[in-house]
């Protein structure tokens, strides 16, 4: 193809490798000599370890070593300063169900299994804390105005919201390899992690190794949606093993072990209360949450302070007097799960505006409409602390409208509601912001051009599955006018580029793809001086000639090819590195619109189509950035009408399998529509927001808002999340017996 223009629907080059499956996993590691890992789990969510006898499981065939937390004698893992740390493996005290507390290295994968099930552990049950409501507290966050945030309201609406728990089930569950590093004296370690550099850094403290003796390599990684940006327990281990046994070391995790594992998203329970003047205009939001922490503090003790910064919305909103605490459970630990607070934010906030519209009885629609912030008031700062960098929601809201063709479903629905269908259907909106950056706004980028006149790009971001290869490639072709598959893009490799951050809360192209960017205006400067020289022209004249290299503006036969120009830099190359900084973080936003049909007979709900309309700023790829949001959305109405997380009374998962665990399939996806409107952030020379969570905080309260609104003429208000078709029949039938709602809300009129 020509040279490569930013916004163009460029195909993955990914692609090829992972659909003819030649791109290499950690699961398709074969080193020679190579020890397979198997844990031991708990099967209590709360107990002691009176002993653990490991004689049976090491008299096996095959089995190299079998270790406890005695042996191993490993540093407590803390990820950041603020969290209490983990054991990588519990000397005495078990703490959720799953949680590892021994290890068998063998010659295969089937040894160590079979050698796990010999382990015998004496267990001292102990009771276990499962409601968040009566855990310890490890956190607490404010955000707001000072102040009754109620006061002065003629209309309030209250609810109890629940956000519930959810697996992040990545294609490819947690993977490693470590392997004894004899070059160095350190380790080479093979991840499926989101953070290579974190990971380094990580296991270099655990281990009382230098960071340049730890190696990090993600290869291929199927799937991370936030809860691979961890140092896992099993990680740790298996580090430790192989370089105490001189020996490469691999651990594949198993679906079932990677639901009780892989730590979990969301979990917070919302007690809500939006205020209203009689016409709508909004006067304040009170919300007092309770977050579930899983067993061990970890990074989602981090996310309820999130929800409380974007709980203002997208909307004219006086006053918010939000608080939060955040809870000790005996269940798996919480993490970031795409989104990572702010789905919770935003599903909070438009259930709210939902049930205040069927309070006033207006259009919700046009409840929206007069209160969202206008164009002109950007950029905003918010009571809540933030500061929204850019916006036009009204734009978004009447696109979205426009591309449902709302009038024609309100329509419709009044005309089923006449007959008394027994398939009603629903209309649902979200109007979203977010915030995208993920409190890291700096990554490193450079670009090279060599002798031969090869490019490469590296990039501290670490890819899996966002497509970073073909965007950053498009990025430094547009600036430097070459053909995009020359570029070779460079990342995941701790060894090959010199640091970095890594991939999440939707920071890839804004702030990687910006230092890519920046590196090759650098380039580009320089290869403009060097071209001068060479064909003794101006430097102000020298331009990109695609195909050709640089060249005189004007003059079409003055050119000199990019090879020539790198050869006049020196033996080195033509090259530039930095570390570029937005400074803060940029605030996507949208409108979702979803239909749905609901049976009154059985409850089921069913999606019928989506519509999603999502500013991201200035789009790099359109194919990316689409194939972003339809995985957004899926999850989205995931959480909206199938997946949770269960436990029994003791605490024993019962959600450990995708038998169990409604996942939808693309049998469950609706018909989608996309939209997009196109406001760029003044943080960044691309003008790029993050679009990586856009879709699933968009899509899940549209979802329910929709699932509501189809039986909403029968007296219900709210219906908690996951929408099951025994739960929507249960709020039916007693609206229909005059028992409520199933869900508290209410309306309270003050003088």
């Amino acid at each position: 193809m020509s040279s490569s223009i930013l916004g163009h629907a460029v195909r993955r080059r990914e692609d090829p490798a992972l659909i003819t499956g030649s791109a290499t996993f950690v699961g398709d590691l074969k080193l020679r000599g190579c020890l397979e890992a198997a844990f031991v789990r708990s099967p209590f969510a709360h107990a002691r370890i009176r002993s653990i006898d490991t004689a049976q499981a090491a008299a096996l065939p095959g089995v190299v070593t079998v270790q406890t937390a005695a042996e191993l004698n490993l540093k407590l893992i803390q990820e950041l300063p603020i969290l209490a740390p983990r054991p990588a493996l519990p000397a005495d005290t078990v703490r959720f169900a799953g949680e590892p507390v021994a290890v068998v290295l063998a010659e295969t994968l089937e040894a160590a299994a079979d050698a796990a099930q010999l382990v015998q552990v004496e267990w001292e049950p102990l009771p276990p804390v499962l409601d968040p409501s009566g855990g310890e507290e490890v956190r607490a966050d404010r955000a707001g105005s000072n102040g009754d945030a109620l006061e002065g309201a003629e209309v309030v609406v209250r609810g109890t919201f629940v956000n519930q728990r959810l697996a992040p089930l990545p294609m490819e569950p947690n993977a490693i390899v470590v392997a004894p590093d004899p070059d160095t004296g350190g380790i080479k370690v093979w991840a499926s992690t989101q953070v290579p550099f974190g990971l380094r850094d990580g296991l270099a403290g655990l281990l009382d190794l230098r960071k340049a003796d730890v190696r990090v390599i993600a290869p291929a990684v199927g799937g991370g949606f936030g809860a691979k940006a961890a140092l896992f327990s099993e990680f740790a281990v298996v580090a430790a093993l192989a370089r105490r046994l001189g020996r490469p070391v691999r651990w594949l995790e198993t679906r079932s072990e990677n639901f009780v594992s892989m730590m979990h998203g969301r979990g917070q329970v919302q007690e809500v209360a939006l205020g209203a003047g009689g016409d709508g205009k909004l006067v304040g939001l009170q919300a007092r949450v309770i977050a579930d922490a899983g067993a061990y503090p970890n990074i989602g003790v981090l996310l309820p302070g999130l929800t409380g910064l974007m709980s203002a919305g997208v909307y004219r909103m006086p006053k918010v007097d939000f608080a939060s605490s955040v809870r000790l459970t005996n269940t798996t630990p919480m993490h970031a799960y795409r989104g990572a607070g702010r789905p919770e934010a935003a599903a909070m906030v438009e259930r709210a505006m939902d049930m205040l519209a069927a309070e006033l009885g207006m259009d919700p629609a046009e409840l929206r409409r007069r209160n969202l912030l206008q164009p002109d008031e950007f950029p905003k700062a918010t009571v809540t602390g933030a500061t929204y960098d850019s916006g036009n929601y009204p734009a978004a809201l009447d696109a979205a409208l426009s591309l449902a063709d709302y009038e024609r479903l309100r329509r419709e629905q009044a005309e089923r509601r006449a007959r008394g269908d027994r398939l009603q259907l629903g209309i649902g909106f979200s109007v979203y912001v977010e915030i995208t950056g993920g409190d890291a706004f700096s990554e490193f980028g450079a670009v090279e051009v060599d002798g031969g006149g090869g490019f490469r790009v590296r990039v501290g971001t670490s890819s899996h599955g966002q497509g970073h290869e073909t965007a950053f490639a498009q990025i430094a072709a547009e600036v430097l006018g070459v053909n995009y598959e020359q570029v070779t893009v460079v990342h995941s490799d701790t060894a090959e580029v010199p640091h970095g951050v890594g991939t999440f809360g939707s920071r890839s192209v804004q702030i990687g793809g910006s230092a890519v960017h920046a590196a090759a205006l650098r380039v580009l400067d320089e290869g403009r001086r060097l071209a001068a020289e060479l064909l003794e022209a101006d430097a102000a004249d020298i331009v990109p000639v695609p195909g050709h290299g640089l060249g005189v503006a004007g003059s079409p036969g003055a050119h000199v090819e990019w090879a020539a120009v790198a050869q006049a830099a020196g033996p080195e190359g033509l090259k530039a590195a930095l570390d570029f900084d937005q400074g803060a973080a940029s605030f996507p936003f949208g409108c979702h619109v979803s239909v749905v049909e609901v049976d009154l007979d059985s409850g089921d709900a069913r999606l019928v189509r989506h519509v999603a309309v999502d500013d991201s700023g200035r789009i790099v790829n359109p194919l990316l950035a689409d194939g972003q949001v339809y995985g957004g959305i899926a999850q989205g109405l995931a959480q909206a009408l199938y997946e949770e997380v269960v436990y029994d009374a003791e605490g024993n998962p019962r959600t450990a399998s995708l038998v169990d665990y409604l996942m939808p399939t693309a049998a469950e996806m609706p018909e989608v529509v996309l939209g997009r409107t196109v406001t760029p952030t003044p943080l960044n020379a691309l003008g790029a927001k993050g679009i990586g969570e856009s879709g699933t905080i968009g899509s899940t309260p549209a979802v329910q808002n929709a699932v509501v609104d189809a039986v909403a003429h029968l007296g219900v208000r709210h219906i908690d999340m996951p929408l099951a078709p025994e739960r929507v029949w249960r709020a039916i039938q007693e609206a229909r017996s005059g028992a409520g709602s199933g869900a508290s809300s209410g309306a309270a009129k003050r003088p």
